[in-house]
C-alpha cells in the first residue's frame, strides 16, 4: 500500500532539518497538513499539504544545495514519485507550490515580506517574481488556486515544537486517496 512506502520514507530521511528553519522534514509535512485540515481541504489537498516537499528527501539532496546556487527542482521530484501513485488533485498543487511562491510574491504586495529568509534565498533560484505573463500562464491551471492554498500553508509550517498528528494518523487517508486514484 502507498501509505507504508510513504511511512517508509519520512522513517528514512523525514528527520533530516527542513532546509534553513527550525523544524524537520517530517514536522514541516505534518503541519502543513494540520493547516491544510484547519481550513477543511479536502482529502486530495490534504494529502498534497503533507506530500508537498517529499522531493526533497527521495534523493539526497545536500542541505547547503540551495547555499550553492542550486535548484534541486524537489518540485519536479515529487510530481514524478507521486504521479505514479496518486490523482492530478494531489499531483499539480504538489508540482504547483514552488510556482505558487513566485505568483504570490507578484500579485500580493505584503506576501514577500512575510517569507522566511530560506524562502527568499530559494526564490531567486527558482525563477524570482513572476512576470505578467507568467502569472496569465499559472492561473491558467485549473489547479492554481490549490498550489497557492497549498503555498500558504507551507509557509505556515515552520515552527518548532507545534503539537501535530502522528504520520501514523494519516495512513487511512493517503491509501484512500491513492485507491481513488487506481479506481
Amino acid at each position: 500500500m502507498v501509505a507504508d512506502e510513504i511511512l517508509e520514507i519520512f522513517a528514512k530521511k523525514g528527520e533530516t532539518a527542513y532546509y534553513g528553519e527550525d523544524v524537520s522534514q517530517l514536522e514541516h509535512a505534518l503541519q502543513a497538513a494540520r493547516c491544510a485540515e484547519e481550513q477543511h481541504a479536502n482529502d486530495a489537498l490534504i494529502v498534497a499539504a503533507l506530500l508537498h516537499d517529499i522531493g526533497h528527501i527521495l534523493e539526497d539532496i545536500p542541505e547547503d544545495t540551495a547555499d550553492l546556487g542550486i535548484d534541486a527542482k524537489h518540485e519536479e521530484i515529487g510530481q514524478d514519485w507521486l504521479a505514479n501513485r496518486f490523482a492530478k488533485s494531489v499531483v499539480e498543487p504538489v508540482y504547483l507550490h514552488v510556482s505558487a511562491k513566485r505568483y504570490l510574491c507578484a500579485t500580493d504586495s505584503k506576501y514577500l515580506g512575510k517569507l522566511s529568509p530560506a524562502s527568499v534565498h530559494s526564490l531567486a533560484l527558482q525563477g524570482g517574481v513572476m512576470s505578467p505573463e507568467e502569472i496569465q500562464s499559472f492561473e491558467k491551471n485549473e489547479f492554481y488556486r490549490e498550489a497557492v492554498a497549498l503555498r500558504k500553508w507551507d509557509d505556515q509550517a515552520k515552527i518548532p515544537g507545534l503539537p501535530t498528528r502522528k504520520l501514523e494518523d494519516y495512513r487511512e487517508l493517503l491509501n484512500s486517496v491513492a485507491a481513488v486514484t487506481k479506481a
